[in-house]
């Protein structure tokens, strides 16, 4: 096979694509980094700005005080204990309705379909909402005002019922053959060749729920505050935080690089479980989007 000789307006082209690629990549990734090295950094240091590429005064006080804050520590345990349950749920929940929906023979099938789908275009609104959750249901101040309103999203079932209709009718014949029921086909058969588009639903609202704190604030007492509230609150606050130095061997800390240490840690759990998912996720998409 004959090389092709690039020519000079070639070499000349790539050699300015990868330039503003790499231009690019910089000024979307040193932000992050940025916030990164700073809450490393000695917050009185820090307090003095700059670009920077390392930590100019290595430091860990900032990590320090946040892990020694009980409020953070407590809301901690309050977020990851929501996106686990809260994301596990909706994954069954969703699943669930979208295998059932997936069957043309389900009654009211297509009434089911327009209610779901109804509720992609309207919503009660806050106040309405406020008052099932808080009122009615008596969910105010309780964990599963975090867990039971998300349960459902028609979005996620929509992709989850194209999943399911591409699986092949043949091997739930053959179950029913074997003496299997609807629920046992499902957990047993449908849900472990599904690992997709299951990835891809539990990325979603593990998303949400690690981020989510609009519901925290509205519904959540002192003892539900999760990350993110808390989060929300040091970003809003502009005094300063600090520690007394001396013999207890501290050293004051600002606002500013506790609400950077915070930041980081607020990110990298989720951060890190991208690169789990990724591979399922990528696929669910595709073969919930292609399929139908």
């Amino acid at each position: 096979m004959l090389s092709h000789a690039r020519t000079l307006p070639e070499r000349l082209f790539d050699t300015i694509n990868i330039v503003l690629m790499a231009l690019l990549a910089f000024v979307t990734i040193y932000p992050f980094y940025n916030i990164l090295i700073n809450s490393f950094n000695d917050p009185i240091d820090a307090a003095r700005g700059g670009i920077t590429f390392w930590p100019r005064v290595l430091s860990i006080e900032n990590y320090k005080m946040v892990f020694r804050d009980d409020s953070i520590s407590n809301a901690f345990v309050v977020t990851v204990a929501r996106t686990v349950i809260g994301t596990a749920a909706a994954v069954l929940f969703t699943g669930a309705f979208a295998y059932g929906i997936s069957k043309p023979n389900l009654l009211w099938r297509k009434l089911i379909i327009l209610l779901a789908v109804i509720t992609l275009y309207f919503s009660g609104g806050l106040i309405p909402s406020y008052l099932l959750i808080a009122k009615y249901l008596h969910l105010k101040n309780n964990f599963l005002a975090y867990i039971l309103p998300n349960l459902f999203n028609p979005f996620n079932a929509i992709i989850m019922v194209t999943f399911f209709r591409g699986i092949p009718k043949e091997m739930e014949e053959s179950a029913k053959i074997d003496g299997a029921n609807d629920l046992r086909i499902f957990f047993r058969l449908i849900l472990p060749v599904s690992k997709p588009v299951l990835a891809t639903i539990a990325l979603y609202n593990g998303v949400f729920h690690w981020n989510s704190w609009f519901d925290a604030m509205l519904y959540g007492g002192q003892h539900l505050k999760t990350l993110q509230q808390i989060l929300i609150q040091i970003i809003n606050s502009n005094s300063n935080v600090s520690i007394a130095a001396g013999n207890l061997g501290f050293r004051a800390v600002t606002a500013e690089s506790v609400k950077l240490a915070t930041m980081v840690i607020t990110t990298l759990p989720i951060v890190f479980t991208y690169p789990f998912l990724q591979k399922y996720f990528v696929k669910g998409i595709l073969i919930g989007s292609v399929k139908g």
